[in-house]
């Protein structure tokens, strides 16, 4: 993936990063997940500068991070491919939303009561959930490819946690305690057979 990523010039790099989440951004709608889906099928599917593993663990660490997940996907995916430079990923990001609230903000009178209103955002709503499902089929079959049982036990349990009502920053805290764990310990049998 490297290779791929400094095969393209810095100016190519950052244009596309700019177009790519501006164009993401301005036309994704219900969050965070949403948007990281979209940033896996352009930036690991089609461009190949990401790995499924990295886009993995950026996923994690931007869910982690105070902060909306899709900005901090946006640093992360910028940094990782156009350095300090990569910011431009997070201004693109930042964009759309900003005009979109600004517009709202200020025809919010006319928004409020509008019936037509009311019944695109329910149809959006019903939107979004697909593409949630689609991001979690997703990212479960991405752990599940890696074919280690401890992470598909973590990720179920996290899940029946979750339905369970259970706090999500307990869940993350948790999940990343074992991970790190197993990190320590993996390292340990590493040095261990050396």
């Amino acid at each position: 993936m490297e290779t791929k990523i400094k095969a393209v010039s810095l100016k190519k790099r950052l244009v596309t990063l700019f177009f790519s989440m501006l164009s993401i951004s301005a036309f994704t709608f219900g969050g965070g997940f949403v948007i990281v889906t979209l940033m896996k099928r352009r930036f690991v599917d089609d461009l190949e500068w990401l790995d499924e593993n990295e886009m993995l663990d950026m996923t994690a660490i931007a869910q982690s991070c105070p902060g909306a997940i899709a900005v901090n996907g946006a640093i992360l995916v910028g940094q990782r491919v156009a350095g300090a430079a990569g910011i431009v990923a997070t201004v693109a990001t930042i964009i759309p939303p900003m005009v979109i609230l600004s517009l709202v903000s200020y025809f919010y009178a006319l928004f409020a009561d509008n019936p037509y209103v009311a019944a695109v955002l329910a149809g959006m709503q019903a939107g979004v959930a697909a593409v949630i499902v689609d991001v979690v089929l997703n990212l479960g079959m991405g752990v599940v490819k890696t074919r280690r049982w401890l992470l598909d036990v973590i990720m179920v349990a996290a899940f029946a946690a979750a339905i369970s009502g259970v706090n999500v920053i307990y869940i993350i805290l948790t999940s990343g305690v074992i991970g790190v764990i197993c990190a320590i310990a993996g390292r340990g049998k590493k040095a261990h057979a050396a």
